[in-house]
């Protein structure tokens, strides 16, 4: 234990420095993945509105094609939802965005609460979010191999396009999880006295 604490004293930047990679990779992916919600905001007022004014959703399809169709735009609306959620999913545990019920831990000290958070994360977070990584990737790869489609006549095609966000939000989620471990290794046994950009924590306000 002596020689790991050495070693990660000495490498204290480093780790910081490879953690903040992390994070930003994932911090970029969420930021960017919410632009999505322009169309997702358009598609449902559209669909809102042609529900009330069928002869315009008449209109559309009649001159326009069977883009503008109901449930096709029913189908785009929650692909679209789904990326967002799976893409944000990193970027709301490196921002301790997550529900959390913490009423063991709130009662425990600066360094108790890390410790905890470090070895949740080795024990439960990390290996949940490879194996959702490995089984969400079987579900893509076994919609791609059927060509499965929308259940409705008239819904899209390539179901295993949007399957195909669910091991890559987990798989980002794993990067947001390492991101988070290798900080809370700087912060257990590093240097107390230099403050970080915490994640998952915050300082204790009498320190």
């Amino acid at each position: 234990m002596g020689d790991f604490m050495a070693l990660t004293e000495k490498n204290m930047e480093g780790l910081v420095s490879i953690s903040e990679s992390l994070r930003e990779i994932v911090n970029r992916v969420g930021r960017a993945s919410t632009w999505l919600l322009v169309p997702l905001v358009i598609i449902t007022m559209w669909d809102v509105v042609a529900r009330k004014l069928v002869w315009i959703q008449i209109f559309m399809v009649a001159n326009f094609g069977s883009f503008f169709e109901s449930t096709l735009m029913q189908e785009m609306e929650w692909h679209l939802h789904t990326v967002v959620f799976c893409l944000v999913l990193g970027y709301g545990y490196t921002h301790n965005r997550h529900v959390r019920v913490d009423f063991l831990r709130e009662n425990f000290n600066f360094q108790s609460k890390a410790k905890v958070e470090f070895y949740g994360n080795i024990l439960f977070m990390l290996p949940f979010t490879l194996i959702c990584v490995y089984f969400s990737w079987i579900y893509m790869v076994d919609s791609y191999e059927i060509n499965e489609v929308s259940a409705s006549l008239v819904g899209l095609s390539n179901r295993w396009i949007i399957k195909t966000f669910l091991p890559v939000g987990y798989f980002f989620l794993f990067l947001g999880g390492m991101s988070v471990m290798i900080q809370l290794i700087a912060v257990i046994w590093g240097d107390n006295k230099k403050k970080l950009d915490l994640m998952v924590l915050e300082y204790d306000e009498k320190k």
